[in-house]
């Protein structure tokens, strides 16, 4: 069997990664789009790059929690395609395989002359630093305004799947919410979240769609042990 896990900030808020957006609007005290926009780039390059050096650094204080080990379980006996929008790499370090990055990651970087060129850095990222090329490297993270390059490969993957679980995100951003309507006429869907918010392509799934209002390190293992036990 076939599951896709698709994962937003709530699992990662989990672990003590602030969530993208903040009810005001900012995101660690910034506009969004002074720190993650082409234009923001142009604006101000070194507050981009301390920006995310700081983010980049905060990955060094936290941990996988629930959400993310529990989907191990599911790996041993299927096979488990793992689509988040996180930049974090908490899935990796919880064991989990088969990971599509939406919007890119935090410990990698690329060149600007050359976008096939992406390093892992796990350090700081400054001016001056460059590919083999000369270019200047900057975060690999998907901007406002900037394609999904990885959109096409994670539809592919739902289109033939026969579980997929949503959780820690709320289905309202798009083109990341679309994805769900690739899934297959008769696929299932958990939908984990303590505050679900039921968009159009959910609605019109009725029984197809199961809703757990919990955090992930509560409903996840739920999910699973649903699963696991057959009763889908």
């Amino acid at each position: 069997m076939k599951i896709v896990v698709l994962s937003g900030a709530g699992i990662s808020a989990e672990s003590g990664i602030k969530t993208f957006r903040d009810a005001d609007g900012l995101w660690e005290g910034h506009d969004v789009m002074e720190v993650a926009s082409p234009q923001g780039w142009q604006k101000n390059q070194e507050l981009v790059l301390d920006f995310y050096n700081q983010r980049r650094a905060q990955l060094h204080t936290v941990e996988p929690n629930l959400g993310h080990t529990s989907i191990n379980d599911l790996q041993e006996d299927h096979q488990v395609v793992v689509i988040t929008q996180n930049v974090d790499d908490l899935h990796e370090r919880a064991g989990n395989h088969n990971i599509i990055h939406l919007h890119g990651e935090l410990r990698k970087v690329r060149s600007l002359g050359d976008p096939a060129l992406i390093y892992d850095w796990p350090g700081d990222l400054n001016l001056g630093d460059t590919c083999e090329k000369g270019h200047q490297l900057r975060p690999h993270i998907v901007w406002f305004g900037e394609e999904v390059p990885m959109l096409g490969v994670a539809a592919r993957e739902i289109y033939d799947a026969n579980i997929a679980i949503i959780v820690g995100t709320s289905m309202q951003v798009y083109p990341a919410a679309g994805l769900i309507s690739y899934l297959p006429a008769d696929g299932k869907i958990f939908y984990v979240d303590p505050k679900p918010q039921i968009n159009f392509e959910l609605s019109v799934l009725g029984d197809r769609l199961q809703v757990i209002s919990e955090k992930a390190s509560v409903g996840m293992p739920l999910v699973v042990s649903r699963i696991l036990e057959g009763n889908i």
